[in-house]
């Protein structure tokens, strides 16, 4: 790889898609893009991004923005902890930066929610500076190319391919590194065949050689995820519906919500819950079930609308209007399905 350098980075610059992150080295576009792009798809992005930046073209406003309508921009992305540590990093750019994005690995990396990876790219796309970035892309590209049977999912080959590969970056480390990713990304997919016919590795690609790149990269067997069984309520009273903000909570904390209960309950069982929360209610029906996968977890949902007499007891909701769902409180993907069931039964009233 050390002697395809030069390559790499000439086949990204007359090669590299179109990406509005890519319209210049301004560090605030290419952090965002990076945050966004961590476990999700560049096609699932590109309105975000527009958005987010229509929305907060910079760091200042960044700092400053509310932080309802940070999490309500970023909803549909997950990973919330993301949106959150990046207003805790516009903050210390402001406090101790002068609002100037901080220029070396060493300082962009103790920013909150900034890891090897994205320190790497920010400083080497924006800086010029010889890092080199690892991710899943550059891993499976670089463990064809040598037919690599290590596991990828270790530290310790990480580490060690990075070790490697900063042996010889090149002084155009931001196209190397963009240049390796999108190889990954483009051409050496993981799923499906690789595109070796365009692929400027290919002549030197022992992968291809040896025809094992269906086996590459080499990766631990995922865990099985533990699964939780979850009951979503849907409390309706006067054209409002009733949600909380998951605080205690591991899993999307300090994100609204509708309420839960955590288990499984069949509708009698309901009804014996709401008359021991002494919450008078008109009728239940059920709604929708949803599965939603995280990374270590499993949540089997169950969900029911509740028409309610009157709201004396629930005084720790708070209630809002579907408008108020769509455009001021961000709610939680797992949670969308559930949202989708008030549009419906408002459109149906119309």
């Amino acid at each position: 790889m050390k002697n395809n350098r030069e390559l790499i980075v000439n086949w990204y610059n007359e090669n590299k898609r179109n990406l509005p992150w890519r319209h210049d080295k301004d560090p605030y576009h290419v952090w965002i893009s990076e945050i966004m792009l961590q476990q999700t798809r560049i096609e699932a992005v590109m309105n975000y991004y527009h958005r987010f930046m229509n929305e907060i073209p910079d760091i200042e406003t960044l700092a400053n923005i509310e932080e309802d309508k940070l999490l309500k921009l970023w909803e549909g992305l997950g990973y919330y902890n993301r949106a959150k540590n990046l207003k805790k990093a516009a903050i210390e750019i402001i406090s101790n930066y002068q609002g100037n994005f901080p220029t070396t690995y060493v300082e962009i990396i103790k920013l909150p929610g900034i890891g090897e990876y994205t320190a790497s790219a920010i400083s080497s796309i924006c800086f010029n500076e010889p890092q080199v970035t690892i991710d899943g892309n550059v891993l499976r590209v670089y463990a064809r190319f040598y037919n690599d049977k290590r596991n990828v999912d270790d530290p310790k080959t990480k580490k060690a391919i990075r070790d490697e590969l900063m042996q010889f970056v090149p002084t155009e480390s931001g196209s190397f590194n963009q240049g390796l990713m999108e190889i990954g990304e483009t051409i050496c997919l993981p799923n499906g065949l690789p595109k070796c016919e365009i692929c400027p590795l290919a002549k030197d690609c022992l992968a291809k050689k040896n025809n094992t790149y269906s086996n590459l990269p080499v990766k631990a067997k995922k865990k099985d995820k533990k699964e939780e069984d979850y009951t979503v309520l849907i409390y309706h009273y006067q054209n409002k519906y009733a949600i909380y903000k998951r605080t205690k909570e591991t899993l999307l904390n300090n994100l609204w919500a509708f309420p839960v209960i955590n288990k499984n309950l069949s509708s009698i069982q309901l009804k014996e819950y709401l008359k021991e929360q002494n919450i008078a209610f008109n009728s239940i029906s059920k709604g929708p079930m949803n599965t939603h996968i995280f990374t270590h977890k499993k949540w089997n949902m169950t969900s029911y609308i509740i028409e309610l007499k009157n709201i004396e007891s629930m005084e720790n909701y708070k209630w809002v209007t579907k408008k108020d769902l769509e455009y001021t409180y961000a709610i939680p993907t797992a949670f969308q399905p559930f949202r989708e069931v008030i549009t419906k039964k408002e459109e149906k009233q119309k």
